[in-house]
Order: structure tokens, then sequence, then C-alpha cells
């Protein structure tokens, strides 16, 4: 059950936006702050006094102004928030929309849900509160149509490279030379283009511009 949380926002309409929410769900005890370094100092005291916060929401990012800080932005707090007090649930509540950066918060910071800041999202909200509450985990839309697709088609180092250098605004015959002089196998004209030609029929796409707009969405490159 959750009866505790900690908003950490600096956008006061989405704080408030927050807040409301966390009133429709009942939640007796809700406390906020517009910086990480005081979200951190907040659950550092309530873990000291026996009275610990049973959710972080945090966002992403957070806007630079006049005050320093020593925690740069949301993941620095998701960190520094669970050594402090390791079980904690993380909810992360962000206009991020790149899924291969939301898979790395599930995977690498192993946050509880994540709620993208668009439209319907106090809806949303409360279903990830609910689902967290439960001892389950919220994973939002993008994260599973991320890993359909990535099911797909899991990109090699090799599939990586290649594209990287296409981003980069380099031919075909320009990325055959470069796998060449880094004696990266294979690296011939025939097998680049097959390679492409087989990821853009497994993803369904026509063209190379089409494959290049979607890794750049996914965060894939």
């Amino acid at each position: 059950m959750i009866k505790k949380v900690l908003i950490a926002e600096d956008h006061e309409s989405a704080n408030i936006s927050v807040q409301k929410t966390l009133e429709e769900l009942k939640i007796a005890h809700t406390d906020y702050v517009y910086y990480c370094d005081d979200a951190l100092i907040k659950i550092e005291k309530a873990k000291q006094a026996g009275d610990s916060y049973d959710l972080l929401i945090t966002d992403l990012y957070f806007e630079k102004d006049h005050r320093e800080q020593q925690l740069s932005g949301g993941t620095a707090l998701i960190e520094a928030a669970r050594k402090a007090q390791p079980e904690l649930k993380v909810l992360v509540f962000s206009a991020e929309n790149k899924p291969a950066i939301i898979d790395g918060l599930f995977h690498k910071l192993e946050i509880d849900g994540y709620v993208r800041k668009a439209r319907g999202d106090a809806k949303e909200l409360m279903t990830a509160i609910n689902a967290i509450a439960g001892n389950q985990r919220y994973f939002p839309r993008q994260i599973i149509q991320h890993t359909k697709q990535k099911n797909a088609h899991e990109f090699s180092d090799f599939d990586i490279t290649i594209l990287s250098l296409m981003i980069e605004g380099k031919r075909q015959q320009e990325i055959s030379d470069h796998l060449k002089r880094n004696n990266i196998q294979p690296s011939g004209l025939s097998s680049i283009e097959k390679r492409l030609n087989y990821i853009k029929e497994t993803l369904n796409f026509s063209t190379n511009e089409q494959l290049i707009a979607h890794c750049i969405k996914m965060g894939i490159v």
C-alpha cells in the first residue's frame, strides 16, 4: 500500500496536477519539491525518522537556475534515493518519449513505472500508481511496442556501425572503406547492402531514410 509520496517536479503546473491525482487516490501524505537535492534530503530525513516514503514520483529533466545543485536530474536523484532507501518505489513522470531511454530506466535503474507527460496522463498516472501499489511494474505503451520491434530485429554492433556512418552522411562505398580500415568484417558493398535490405524487410521499411529515422527516434543510434 502507498501512503506517503514525494513528488520531485520543477514545473509548478505539473506538480499541482500530480498532487491532485494523489488526492483523488486518497493518498494521505504527499510532499513535493522543485529541486532534486531537496528531494534527497527529504528522503534521507524521513528514513532516519522511521517514517519513510513509499513512492518517489520524479521528472527526468530539471531546468537549471540560480541555485546550484549536486544532483543534475531525475536519473541522478533515483540513483541517490535508492542508495539512501533501497526499498523505495520510483515512478518517473516525464515528457521523454524515446523507448531506448525509457527502457534503460527499467533495466539499469529498476524503476517501478513510467508515465509520459501527454494527453490523458492523469488517468495513466492513476493506473500506474495502482499497479505499483499492488507490487507490479507499470510499463508504458512505448516500451511494449519497442520490445516487439526489438524481438523482430535485434540490432548488432555491425548494424549500429553501418547506421551511424549513414547518419554522418557517408555513402555505402565510404562505409565499406571505413570497415576495411578498421578490420571490421564483412566489409564488402554487397554485404552492407544485403544487411540493410534484411533489416528493412524485417521492420517493414522500404527506404534507408525510413530505417534511419526509425533508429534515431527509438534511440538505437
